[in-house]
């Protein structure tokens, strides 16, 4: 089945910026995790298409790749983002020397490959809190880990272990017609380039056993959705006792009730009442680090925005701290009673008139251009 086009899942159009990516991404991830859709295999599996589709146009190097090549570009490396099987399984040393090997002689015959395991991936979702001020997160991840009956040889303690006599240790055979060579995975020891006397009951032969790890992962101070935390040695355990993977570790920042995050900084939406936007006042406002004082200046208008600087977020890498911007939202009154009415509508008799381009400037300035608009609507229908 032919994948869809990354720009396409995130609901973009080639070119878009870094900055629309990550937030169409946050967006997307948020709305379809699988926390918030428990149970949807379709909600699954949108995850996953949109998570693949950020890793590579979140990354300079591999959207230039896809840009130019498409999904071709990454069919080689077993997958675009290198995880579950994809950069963690290949052993390109081994690789180029079995090719020069061949070429001048020696190269891998005889010699047991080693494999490096696999590198894993784990989302975490956390909240903003923890984002902006760093938290640590115990997690628990499905692996593949080294026997501890055998120590990842795959064979009973005191059988014996012997280089495999038909591809002598390398686990591939070659053959060769003529000018061509051709290599296949060795069928009597299916790759290990070891004979065992006795597998290991634990293991089966195979060296590793799933496994259900616990792990604490410190989250730094300043990450974002998108970022990712590699545990260097925490992938899959590799074959024939080879070193393991790495774990990468996705960071999802959930939506916050009351502040949205772009960048470094962080916006809220304050309302204020019509008496303390008209003839101003002190107001306290929410921070992540606690409540502080904003001066409202007397005729604020629904709009208005204050910048409260360093109260954003603190950069991981240069520690500079972003601003939190406020936006006025004048809240207009409700529920309200007889009385109440009565003084607001002899303050509204008080504003009309003459006065008006005085108290309310911008109707003033609306109507106008309202009366403009129709007498020039009714000269051009003569």
């Amino acid at each position: 089945m032919a994948k869809k086009d990354y720009y396409e899942v995130l609901g973009l159009k080639k070119g878009a910026s870094e900055n629309d990516i990550k937030r169409a991404y946050k967006r997307l991830a948020s709305k379809h995790h699988p926390d918030k859709n428990q149970g949807s295999k379709e909600a699954e599996e949108k995850f996953k298409e949109i998570n693949e589709a950020y890793e590579v146009l979140g990354d300079d190097q591999k959207r230039a790749a896809y840009d130019q090549y498409g999904h071709a570009a990454f069919e080689q490396g077993g997958g675009a983002g290198g995880f579950g099987g994809g950069f963690g399984g290949a052993d390109f040393g081994d690789m180029f020397g079995d090719i020069f090997g061949d070429i001048f002689g020696g190269g891998g015959r005889g010699r047991q490959r080693v494999v490096r395991g696999e590198d894993l991936r784990y989302d975490l979702e956390i909240t903003l809190e923890e984002a902006v001020k760093g938290t640590t997160k115990d997690i628990q991840i499905n692996t593949l880990a080294h026997c501890d009956s055998c120590g990842g040889s795959g064979a009973e303690k005191g059988s014996k272990v012997e280089t495999c006599p038909h591809c002598h240790g390398s686990g591939r055979i070659r053959r060769q017609q003529g000018f061509f060579v051709s290599e296949s995975i060795c069928p009597t020891c299916h790759g290990s380039g070891k004979k065992i006397e006795k597998p290991c009951r634990s293991c089966h032969g195979e060296g590793r056993v799933h496994k259900k790890e616990n792990l604490s992962v410190k989250i730094p101070a300043g990450v974002d959705t998108g970022n990712q935390l590699r545990l260097a040695g925490k992938g899959a355990a590799g074959e024939n006792g080879a070193p393991a993977g790495d774990l990468y570790v996705v960071i999802h920042v959930r939506e916050h009730n009351i502040f949205e995050r772009d960048g470094n900084n962080l916006y809220c939406e304050v309302p204020i009442s019509f008496a303390t936007a008209a003839l101003g006042g002190e107001i306290e406002v929410p921070t992540l680090d606690g409540r502080v004082k904003l001066k409202i200046p007397a005729e604020t208008q629904t709009g208005k925005l204050f910048r409260m600087r360093g109260k954003g977020v603190a950069s991981t890498r240069s520690g500079y701290a972003g601003d939190l911007i406020c936006r006025i939202v004048v809240e207009t009154p409700v529920n309200l009673t007889s009385k109440q009415k009565e003084l607001l509508q002899k303050l509204e008799e008080s504003l009309q008139g003459k006065d008006l381009s005085k108290h309310a400037p911008k109707s003033s300035g609306f109507l106008d251009g309202v009366k403009k608009f129709f007498d020039n609507l009714g000269k051009s229908d003569k």
